[in-house]
């Protein structure tokens, strides 16, 4: 993973030490952190306290002679939109305010980012004009614009009872945004129903939409032959997928609003003789832990577990919530700013602030083994795995523990017992050993938490 950096305050970082505003060794220490925490220096040096927001946006602009717009106070031309994709506006913290002619005025966090300026005057195919804002408001400023207007947009679910998506298929509507809308629609109907996958598959009728609720399939309707390739193109689109290709799999993610809460959805298309089959595996936002763990002993054993050494285990059948629980423990995490926290994920549910999110990609080979070999020189403090495939990747990571890092990974068991049947295997030996704590989910209601002896008690 690159180190995020920020190439105007790399430039200028010394003349904060000649004008007075920070000491040598304060840029060397917030380099430090930098480095350890993945962000950009001036980050670190709002975070901790040696500059404030202010102060550092007063300095650039008079160094830079840019001027600087506050987006609190501003409402940018939502046309504009169109010329920068969601995902460069996120990679390089940049947002279009308005075009005149063939100049797009952009507000950006790092102004002196050639490599970004070239970028988006490549797929803008206009000049480009920046002016300065803060990395804060841009990225709230590109979650309010770009999550209602570029992807799929606002759900609410109140007064739905009986909601059924079909009744926006019929509906007699030629615009443009007719497909969007069914897509809507029918996450919509998942939402309301408790529906965490959804999928869609080749029927001789069209394209089936299935929910799958309790581990069974259950058939919602079909979209008509006639609209298939429309809506797998549209849904891609929407996924920053490519529609042009389908003879290949495909991963990735749509945003939408819930009654005002941003969801994600991850989707994962798949090529077969019946045509692309797609699915959508759909996540709510991450809770804090004490809104999940209601027990004040556990609580306390999990977040003692964060601080040493160790593996912390979240074990619950399918589809009870894993995923979930684990981007709160590393929410807890990152609530200390001196941990280096990684990820090692298929895909980021969502981004979270203060860790480094990693997405594996087959296509390039970077898979769960490469990152095995290479994530050791990042020195990282807390490692989360969302799955691991070979022995050999299992081992490695195993050994990080008693190189002082903490391991977060996810284990399958549908109950207790089932939990005691798969740990008897001797597989699972090294791994019983160097549990901390264990997170079991029983139900969505029920989390129980085990300490390092309570469980060795338990598995005998």
């Amino acid at each position: 993973m690159n180190i995020i950096t920020n190439k105007t305050l790399e430039t200028l970082k010394y003349d904060l030490v000649r004008e007075g505003l920070v000491q040598y060794e304060i840029v060397e220490q917030a380099e430090e952190i930098a480095n350890a925490q993945n962000i950009n220096i001036g980050q670190a040096l709002i975070n901790s306290g040696f500059l404030t927001e202010e102060q550092l946006i007063k300095f650039l602009e008079s160094k830079l002679h840019t001027p600087y717009v506050n987006l609190e106070d501003y409402e940018l031309d939502s046309k504009c939109l169109k010329y920068i994709s969601f995902s460069d506006a996120r990679r390089y913290k940049i947002i279009p305010l308005f075009k005149i002619e063939n100049t797009l005025t952009v507000a950006m966090a790092d102004p002196r980012d050639l490599f970004a300026i070239d970028k988006i005057m490549e797929t803008a195919e206009c000049e480009i004009d920046p002016v300065l804002s803060s990395e804060e408001s841009i990225l709230k400023a590109i979650d309010d614009y770009y999550k209602n207007d570029v992807n799929v947009g606002n759900i609410s679910t109140e007064s739905n009872s009986g909601y059924n998506w079909q009744d926006e298929l019929h509906k007699e509507d030629l615009s443009d945004e007719h497909i969007q809308k069914i897509i809507r629609a029918i996450l919509k109907q998942a939402i309301i129903e408790g529906i965490h996958e959804v999928t869609f598959q080749g029927e001789d009728e069209g394209l089936g939409v299935n929910f799958k609720k309790h581990g069974e399939m259950n058939n919602k309707g079909c979209i008509p032959a006639a609209l298939v390739a429309s809506f797998i193109a549209k849904l891609k689109v929407l996924s920053e997928l490519d529609p042009s290709v389908s003879e290949v799999p495909q991963l990735g993610k749509v945003c939408f609003r819930v009654d005002n809460i941003i969801v994600l959805a991850s989707v994962s298309t798949f090529p077969t003789i019946m045509g692309e089959r797609i699915f959508m595996k759909i996540y709510k936002p991450p809770r804090a832990l004490e809104k999940i763990i209601t027990s004040k002993s556990g609580l306390a054993e999990v977040r003692q577990s964060l601080d040493k050494p160790g593996i912390i285990l979240v074990c619950g059948s399918s589809l009870s919530g894993k995923t979930h629980i684990i981007y709160s423990l590393l929410l807890e995490a990152a609530k200390s700013k001196y941990k280096n926290i990684m990820t090692l994920e298929s895909i980021a549910k969502y981004e979270l602030e203060g860790v480094n999110q990693c997405e594996l990609n087959e296509n390039v080979g970077f898979n769960m083994d490469k990152a095995a070999r290479f994530i050791g020189f990042q020195n990282p403090d807390i490692i989360y795995l969302e799955s691991i495939n070979s022995k050999e990747s299992f081992d490695y990571f195993s050994s990080l523990v008693f190189n002082d890092k903490t391991i977060i990974m996810e284990f399958m068991a549908n109950n207790m017992d089932d939990l005691r049947n798969k740990m008897s295997f001797s597989d699972f030996d090294t791994l019983k050993e160097l549990i901390t704590s264990m997170i079991f989910i029983h139900s969505q209601n029920s989390v129980e938490v085990f300490n390092h002896e309570s469980l060795q008690k338990y598995l005998g």
